[in-house]
């Protein structure tokens, strides 16, 4: 009868010791899968960050080059933000299929692998 308990005690001493090893296998995993996801947003911003300096920079040089052939310098000013206002409308209408599942399929291809 001892021998019986002494099995059932090393049995749920092993169980004890498996439930504990696993869920650090599981916090790592996780802890894992946050950075990489972290990791993977922040260069993201930090080349998107980029990306709008150059961008807004060429903006104005467009924009002073039109107003000089035009010969008002607020009329390029004025066709360079309508075409933002025309490719900001554009991006509104098909936020989902451009932008929100691009992004959704991202995370979880980043937070199942």
């Amino acid at each position: 009868m001892e021998n019986q308990t002494n099995s059932l005690e090393a049995l749920f001493e092993k169980t004890g010791d498996y439930l504990e090893t696993r869920m650090e296998l599981l916090k790592l995993q996780a802890v894992n899968t946050t950075s990489d996801v972290t990791s993977s947003i922040a260069s993201r911003f930090a080349i998107a960050l980029i990306v709008s300096l150059i961008v807004l920079i060429l903006n104005t040089g467009i924009a002073i080059w039109i107003g000089d052939m035009l010969g008002k310098m607020y009329y390029g000013f004025f066709l360079v933000s309508g075409f933002y206002i025309i490719l900001a409308a554009l991006l509104y209408a098909f936020r989902s299929k451009w932008i929100k599942k691009p992004l959704n399929d991202m995370l979880i291809k980043k937070m199942l692998n």
